[in-house]
C-alpha cells in the first residue's frame, strides 16, 4: 500500500563517512530527523549535538578505544545524540532500558565496565545514585542543547573514524531462557551491514515518516525503525512511551508511513479500536490504510491478531524473524504475498540453513534448528568467551530456534529449549498448539509448555486467558481441542489466568509459568 506521494531517492554513492549512520546526516541536513516531546529537530541538529557531545566524552582524549559508555536516557533526540556521540568518540555504545529497576541498570553497568554514564534530567533520580555508587562520570546530555548549529566548525569536530570494521560499536543485553542477561556485541560493520539489509529489502526512503514507540534498548526499535528511517533520511516521531489512542490518533493524521511494533502492541491497538465508537473507528480505520508498512516481530504473531488487524486495517502484517545477536535474517517480502505464521525467506546477504542434532542440514520439509552466517552476525558476548565458542557451529550462529520450510517459506516453530515439547514419542509445537487455542472464541490468549513427564516424557500444559464473561470448563476445552488437533498436541493442564508473564517486547516469559503446574 502506498501514500501516492512521489518517493524522495535515497542518494546513491555512499563515501566513506556514509558508511556510519552519523556520518549520512550531512546529506539530509536540513530535514527533520526526530520529532519528540521538545519539538522538531533537523539532521544537522543531531550532528550539533553529537559533536559536542562526542568532546564532552572525550574530555581531553583522542580516542576512547572502545571504553563503553551507558546510557539512559529517554527517546527523542537526546537518545540519538548520545548514541551518535559515543561512536564518534569512538566509544561503545550500552543502552540501559528505562523500564528496568535500579537492580538490573547496576548489572548491566557492571557487566559491561563502564566507565561513562549519560543521563537526562528525566532520569536523574536512577542515574546520579547509579554513577555515585560505582564510581562513574556522570554526563548529562542536556548540556548538549547549545543553540542549533550545523556541524561544520573544525574546533567542533571530534576526530575522524576509520570505516567500519570489526570495531565494536554497541552492545545490547538480551536476557535467554536462563540466567542473567548477556552482551551482545556488534561490530560497526555489523551494524551498518543490517541497516543496509533492510533499508533495501523493506523499501525504506527519505520521505518516510516512522511512528516510533518501541523501547530503545533493543535491535527492533534501535535497528529496525530508529536507524533505518535516519540512515534514509527519513523522519522519525518518538513517542514517550506506548499509548493506544495516541498511535490511532497519529495513523488518522496521516502523517505516518511506517509502523513496526510487537504483537501485544497490536493487540492494544485492537482493543482500543474495538472500544471506539463508529465514527472514530472510521477514522482510525481510514488513517492506518494509507501507510504502506506495517511490520510484526520479535515474538510470535499470533493468526487471529493477524487476520482481525487486516480486517480493521486492510494491511497484511509483514512478519519477520531475527534476534539480537544476529540482526534480521528472514522476512516475509515487502510486494508480493505473505503467509499468515511464517517469515518468508533469508534476507539478501543473509546465509541461513537448517541443521539436525547432528549439525548436518535437513532434507526438504524437515525441522531442525536455524544456524545463519554474514556480516550481520554479533562479534562476541561480552567477556563470556566459552558462550561465544558454543554459539557458533563451523561458522555458522546457532540460534537455537527451530523451524521448517513449507513451500519455499519458513515456519518458526519456537525455541528449542521452551517451545518444542517432546511427547509420547512426538515433537510439537508449542507456538503451533496455542494458534490452535486461540481459535475458541472465549480465549483472549495462551501460553503453552511442556512439564516433565515420568510416563510420556513432557505433557503438554497450557495457561489461558479467557475473555472476561467467558466461563471456560477444563474438560470441554479439551473436547473442543480434540476435533481439532491430534491428541498428543491436546492440552493435559489448564490454568486460567488473568495475564501472561512478559517481558518489554512483549514475549511471553514461560519459564515463569512452569510455577503454575507443579
Amino acid at each position: 500500500m502506498t501514500t501516492g506521494q512521489r518517493p524522495v531517492p535515497v542518494p546513491a554513492d555512499p563515501t566513506p563517512a556514509d558508511a556510519f549512520v552519523f556520518g549520512r546526516a550531512r546529506r539530509f541536513a536540513d530535514r527533520t530527523a526526530i520529532r519528540d516531546d521538545a519539538g522538531d529537530w533537523t539532521y544537522a541538529d543531531l550532528a550539533g549535538l553529537s559533536s559536542r557531545g562526542a568532546h564532552a566524552l572525550l574530555d581531553g582524549k583522542t580516542d576512547l578505544a572502545e571504553a563503553r559508555v551507558a546510557f539512559l536516557v529517554p527517546p527523542g533526540a537526546a537518545w540519538v545524540a548520545t548514541q551518535w556521540a559515543t561512536w564518534r568518540a569512538g566509544g561503545i555504545a550500552v543502552p540501559l532500558a528505562l523500564s528496568h529497576p535500579p537492580a538490573e541498570l547496576a548489572y548491566v553497568v557492571d557487566d559491561a565496565e563502564a566507565s561513562v554514564l549519560v543521563t537526562h534530567p528525566a532520569c536523574a533520580d536512577r542515574a546520579v545514585p547509579l554513577a555515585r555508587d560505582r564510581g562513574l562520570r556522570l554526563v548529562d546530555a542536556s548540556t548538549w542543547h547549545a543553540p542549533a548549529a550545523p556541524d561544520r566548525a573544525p574546533s567542533e569536530r571530534p576526530p575522524e573514524l576509520p570505516p567500519p570494521g570489526r570495531r565494536r560499536a554497541m552492545i545490547v543485553y538480551t536476557r535467554g531462557s536462563t540466567g542473567r542477561p548477556t552482551g551482545v556485541v556488534s561490530t560497526h560493520a555489523g551494524v551498518s551491514a543490517q541497516i543496509r539489509t533492510l533499508v533495501d529489502a523493506w523499501g525504506w526512503r527519505a520521505d518516510d515518516v516512522a511512528l516510533h514507540v518501541l523501547p530503545l534498548h533493543h535491535v527492533h526499535g534501535i535497528i529496525n525503525v530508529l536507524s533505518c528511517a535516519l540512515w534514509s533520511g527519513a523522519r522519525c516521531i518518538m513517542m514517550p512511551r506506548f499509548d493506544a489512542v495516541g498511535v490511532w490518533q497519529h495513523f488518522a493524521a496521516g502523517e505516518v508511513t511506517v509502523f513496526m511494533a510487537v504483537p501485544t502492541v497490536y493487540h492494544r491497538l485492537i482493543a482500543a479500536w474495538e472500544d471506539a465508537d463508529a465514527a472514530t473507528r472510521a477514522a482510525w480505520s481510514s488513517g492506518a490504510r494509507r501507510l504502506r508498512l506495517m511490520v510484526s516481530g520479535s515474538a510470535a504473531l499470533p493468526v487471529t491478531t493477524l487476520e482481525r488487524w487486516r480486517e480493521i486495517t486492510g494491511h497484511t502484517l509483514l512478519e519477520r524473524y531475527g534476534m539480537t545477536e544476529i540482526g534480521m535474517a528472514l522476512s516475509n517480502p515487502l510486494d508480493g504475498a505473505r503467509v499468515a505464521g511464517t517469515v518468508g525467506t533469508p534476507l539478501p546477504g543473509v546465509e541461513a540453513r537448517i541443521v539436525g542434532e547432528d549439525g548436518l542440514p535437513v532434507a526438504a520439509g524437515a525441522q531442525g534448528e536455524i544456524e545463519v552466517r554474514g556480516l550481520q552476525v554479533f562479534l562476541e558476548y561480552w567477556r563470556r568467551p566459552a558462550e561465544t565458542a558454543h554459539a557458533f557451529h563451523d561458522g555458522w550462529f546457532r540460534t537455537g530456534d527451530i523451524a521448517v520450510i513449507e513451500d519455499g517459506r519458513w515456519r518458526i516453530l519456537g525455541r528449542a529449549s521452551v517451545d518444542i515439547i517432546k511427547t509420547a514419542g512426538y515433537k510439537v509445537s508449542a507456538l503451533e498448539i496455542e494458534d490452535g487455542l486461540r481459535q475458541h472464541p472465549d480465549i483472549v490468549d495462551c501460553a503453552v509448555i511442556g512439564m516433565p513427564d515420568a510416563d510420556i516424557g513432557e505433557r503438554v500444559c497450557a495457561a489461558l486467558v479467557p475473555r472476561a464473561d467467558a466461563r471456560l470448563e477444563p474438560d470441554q476445552l479439551r473436547d473442543w481441542a480434540r476435533e481439532r488437533m491430534a491428541p498428543y498436541k491436546v492440552p493435559r493442564e489448564l490454568r486460567l489466568v488473568t495475564e501472561l508473564p512478559r517481558n518489554a517486547l512483549g514475549k511471553v516469559t514461560k519459564p515463569a509459568l512452569r510455577e503454575l503446574f507443579p
